[in-house]
């Protein structure tokens, strides 16, 4: 694209705006039939929300929960190889678990692992109890305060596990931010969710398993996290990347872990035939080369002064309209605001972003001094220089009748 927006950067000197942009042609996709009870799809880079469904009903959440455990614990705790204790604390025979005992030593990173992929409800325990000082009730203070810092308005937190209790519930549309948010600052979150499986190396070697089955059957899908109760159903958040796009969707209260996995992935295939990301403005692109006012040779090139990232239907036309005068008259700052271009989604205007100069651009050297000179100083100026040549011959001539008389003395 930049090729096209210099080219028609040369001609925006002389017709002074221009169109920028191809138009997409794509039949529209149906929406897909899910059997749930709550769903949400967002666009990860930017949060947008492109298809839900009971979005923001507040419904429990099960081990999804644990992605909030983790963040909590990502943000307070740096060093991977910090070693936590096991507190005196038993799992229930049915709570999902690695086996750990009480005082069982294992560090940050392979309870992490053990959280995400086996949904190890004594590891969230073990993170919770040291992270939160050794009290349970502050770290679940953490978990609902990072909520509201990230702006989940329909979460609580009553629980870093994730089992029925009052007071623990999320929505879908917050439990995809939660999760863009997570995968955006985390790289190590990014790769745990990312694994199909693992091997714990503190204390007795485990090799645990993800239990989202759908990350290493579909190449494409890389996290997040699975739950399951008896009052949530079976649910999941799911991420996937294709042609540069990473959604994020959430499925809640299906009827089984096989219904679980098809309507995650018949909402993100949704998602990936519906949608396209767009990145019309790149911060610091050049969009055109501007005529420069009393210099005929002279141009300035001018740069887009922001970004513009967008997710539109694959059937939008997207272009970029510059508003730019036909030629610029210096003396002018770096980075100026000359214009303005704005991004057009379907003919509607969905954002403006100024146009800089890329370089000073002093004033016109000739033209600016001449401008105040009367025509009187220049016959002086003119009579000047006419009297200095006149002298200057006269002292040459001299000169050359001295040299010429000489010859002759010497020549007697």
């Amino acid at each position: 694209m930049s090729r096209a927006i210099r080219r028609s950067g040369l001609a925006l000197a002389c017709a002074g705006a221009a169109f920028l942009g191809v138009s997409a042609s794509a039949a529209a996709v149906a929406p897909p039939q899910l059997s749930v009870t709550a769903a949400g799809l967002i666009e990860a880079s930017t949060g947008q929300q492109l298809y839900g469904v009971n979005a923001d009903a507040e419904l429990p959440i099960a081990s999804t929960t644990k992605i909030m455990t983790a963040l909590v614990t990502l943000q307070r705790v740096r060093s991977l190889n910090t070693v936590f204790t096991q507190n005196d604390w038993y799992p229930a025979e049915a709570d999902s678990q690695i086996g750990l005992v009480p005082g069982e030593r294992m560090t940050e990173r392979d309870l992490l692992v053990a959280l995400m992929l086996p949904s190890a409800d004594d590891a969230a325990e073990d993170l919770a109890y040291n992270v939160g000082g050794g009290s349970v009730a502050n770290f679940v203070a953490m978990m609902n305060a990072d909520a509201q810092a990230i702006g989940l308005t329909h979460t609580h937190y009553s629980t870093p596990i994730g089992l029925d209790t009052p007071g623990n519930y999320s929505s879908a549309w917050d439990l995809d931010t939660l999760a863009a948010y997570v995968m955006a600052h985390s790289s190590l979150f990014r790769q745990i969710v990312a694994m199909p499986a693992a091997t714990l190396a503190t204390g007795p070697v485990r090799y645990v398993v993800n239990r989202n089955d759908l990350v290493g059957r579909v190449r494409w899908v890389n996290g997040v996290k699975t739950g399951h109760t008896a009052d949530a159903g079976y649910v999941l958040v799911a991420s996937g990347t294709r042609d540069g796009m990473t959604l994020i969707g959430s499925v809640l209260g299906t009827s089984s872990e096989l219904e679980r996995d098809q309507n995650a992935l018949a909402l993100l295939d949704y998602g990936f035939a519906e949608f396209r990301l767009v990145k019309p403005l790149v911060a610091g692109q050049q969009l055109a080369v501007l005529h420069v006012n009393g210099q005929p040779y002279a141009h300035a090139a001018v740069l887009a002064g922001g970004a513009f990232t967008h997710v539109v239907k694959r059937s939008d036309s997207v272009h970029v309209r510059l508003s730019l005068p036909r030629d610029l008259t210096g003396p002018l700052r770096r980075h100026a605001v000359v214009g303005h271009a704005t991004v057009l989604i379907d003919g509607a205007a969905a954002a403006s972003i100024p146009v800089l100069l890329a370089q000073a651009l002093p004033a016109a050297p000739s033209s600016s001094m001449l401008a105040g000179i009367s025509s009187r100083t220049l016959l002086v100026l003119l009579l000047v220089v006419t009297f200095v040549v006149l002298v200057l011959t006269a002292v040459r001539l001299h000169l050359r009748l001295r040299v010429t008389a000489r010859d002759r003395v010497e020549a007697r």
